[in-house]
């Protein structure tokens, strides 16, 4: 269960993915439009793993991030940037795929152990809002690999047709409004 306070962001997480994707050799160019995010839990609780599927010009690109109460070790050079959270304080956040605890949620979501979470809403105050579904749906597909690999972000989104689905491997399938891609895949080792 994703908990989600309805809060202030300073900068906004729309801000905070185009400075980013300014940055990144694959991250287009021009306006985006946030078509919708997941979330993955952590067991433990301390790191919000979030993923956004997002249109900026002709790319459809998906973005996985970190959220962190405190600087991730060693792991400047893949912080995405700081944000001002009005009820949690100050977050740090990074790249999903330099992140461990992410890379371990994503392995155990790919091994089929774990769904992705159910959004549940809070005020600032903590009283609790009411849920709803995750504008994007995770779904694992295609078979377990004899040596496991490693996880793999598609970050430049080739977008599905029913007709040409590759079930090649074991993946991570997002489905939006009106797309769906494969987001993350197991590479060999």
């Amino acid at each position: 269960m994703a908990i989600i306070y309805n809060a202030e962001l300073h900068p906004t997480k729309a801000e905070l993915l185009t400075q980013w994707l300014d940055r990144m050799y694959w991250g287009g160019s021009g306006d985006l439009e946030v078509l919708g995010s997941y979330r993955f839990d952590d067991a433990e609780g301390e790191v919000g793993l979030e993923g956004f599927i997002i249109r900026r010009g002709e790319l459809t690109l998906h973005v996985p991030l970190t959220y962190r109460g405190a600087p991730l070790e060693a792991a400047d050079q893949y912080l995405v940037g700081e944000i001002e959270h009005s009820v949690l304080g100050r977050r740090w956040v990074y790249d999903a795929m330099a992140d461990p605890v992410a890379v371990h949620i994503l392995n155990r979501a790919l091994a089929g152990e774990i769904p992705q979470a159910e959004l549940y809403f809070y005020d600032e105050a903590g009283q609790f809002l009411g849920s709803e579904p995750n504008t994007v749906s995770v779904l694992v597909r295609g078979d377990i690999p004899e040596g496991w690999g490693n996880v793999a972000a598609h970050h430049v989104l080739n977008l599905e047709d029913d007709d040409a689905v590759s079930t090649e491997g074991r993946q991570l399938v997002a489905t939006w409004g009106d797309g769906s891609a494969v987001i993350f895949s197991l590479i060999d080792a």
